[in-house]
């Protein structure tokens, strides 16, 4: 299956959106410290609400 290469993007429904690029969608640079990050803010915020129904 083959097809041309198109510089347009076929989902717009509009005629002049449809000479448009596709958006481009640039991922900002993921930190390599960012699944600890999330781990301690994880751990913290449970052991505040473990440590609030207990008090």
């Amino acid at each position: 299956m083959t097809r041309s290469l198109v510089a347009r993007n076929e989902a717009a429904g509009h005629p002049i959106r449809r000479q448009l690029p596709p958006p481009r969608r640039e991922l900002p640079p993921r930190g390599d410290d960012h699944d600890l990050k999330l781990f301690v803010l994880s751990f913290t915020a449970f052991f505040i609400c473990f440590y609030t129904f207990i008090a």
